[in-house]
C-alpha cells in the first residue's frame, strides 16, 4: 500500500509532483482545495499510506485539514508552506503531522522524506515489479528490453522506453500530455509542441500497433493517452 493523497492549489505542482512519484513506484491521488481533498480522503482513507498537504488553500488551511485528518485516521502527514516563520512548523508538528517542508523543495528531498517515512512503517521493503507484460510482450525493467512472442528484441530508442514504461505502469489511466512530456523529456509539452504525437507514432510503429485501430496506445480527444491492453506486473 503505497498510495499518496496530495493537497496543492497550484495545478503544475501537482501534475509535476505526481509524475515524480509516479515514476517512483508511488500512487498518486490529487486534490486543489479543502474540500476535494476531504471528499478524496473521505474515499481512499483506508488506502493511503500518506498524506500531503499545503498549508496554503483558497477554501482553508492545511492546520485544519491535518486536524481533521487525525481526528479519523492515524496515516502520516507530511505539510507543505511557502512561509518560513517557525511558528507554522511548529503548530503542524504539535497538530499531528509526521515532517514539514518549506516551499520551494526539492521534490528528491521530499521522496527522500516520504520513503524514511515509509520504511518506518515497513513499506519500503515491497519488491517493485521487474516485469511488465501485454499482448504477448514482455518489458524488463531490469535489463530495460522489450521482448515480442516469439522472444525477439523489439529496438526502442531510450525515449521509446521511458515512455513504454510509464504507459504499462498506468494501463487504463488516461495521461495526459504534460505527465507525458514531462516523463520522458523532463519538461512540459506546449500547445503547439507536436513532438510528444510522433515519439508516441514512432513507438506505436515498433510494437506493430496500427495508429489508425490501435490495440495498445489510444487517443483520447482533448485528453491525452491510454494504454489499453491487460498488463500483468510480476518480480519474476
Amino acid at each position: 500500500m503505497r498510495k499518496i493523497l496530495i493537497v496543492d492549489d497550484d495545478q503544475k505542482t501537482r501534475i509535476l509532483l505526481k509524475a515524480y512519484l509516479e515514476k517512483n513506484q508511488y500512487e498518486v491521488k490529487l486534490a486543489h482545495n479543502g474540500e476535494t481533498f476531504l471528499a478524496e480522503f473521505q474515499r481512499f482513507a483506508d488506502e493511503l499510506s500518506l498524506v500531503i498537504l499545503d498549508v496554503m488553500l483558497p477554501d482553508t488551511d492545511g492546520f485544519a485539514l491535518c486536524k481533521i485528518v487525525r481526528r479519523r485516521s492515524n496515516v502520516p502527514i507530511i505539510m507543505l508552506t511557502a512561509s518560513s516563520d517557525e511558528t507554522d512548523r511548529v503548530v503542524g508538528l504539535e497538530l499531528g503531522a509526521d515532517d514539514y517542508m518549506g516551499k520551494p523543495y526539492s521534490p528528491r528531498e521530499l521522496l527522500a522524506r516520504i520513503k524514511a517515512i515509509h520504511r518506518r512503517m515497513g513499506l519500503e521493503n515491497a519488491a517493485a515489479p521487474r516485469y511488465y507484460r501485454f499482448l504477448g510482450f514482455t518489458l524488463d525493467t531490469v535489463e530495460r528490453t522489450v521482448m515480442d512472442a516469439d522472444q525477439k528484441t523489439v529496438a526502442l530508442t531510450g525515449l521509446d522506453y521511458q515512455l513504454l514504461k510509464y504507459f504499462v505502469a498506468h494501463p487504463g489511466d488516461i495521461l495526459d500530455r504534460t505527465v507525458l512530456s514531462e516523463e520522458t523529456r523532463g519538461r512540459d509539452s506546449g500547445p503547439m509542441d507536436r513532438s510528444l504525437d510522433v515519439q508516441i507514432s514512432k513507438l506505436r510503429d515498433r510494437l506493430n500497433d496500427d495508429g489508425k485501430s490501435p490495440q495498445l496506445i489510444k487517443t483520447v480527444r482533448g485528453a491525452g493517452y491510454v494504454f489499453s491492453a491487460d498488463v500483468v506486473a510480476s518480480a519474476s
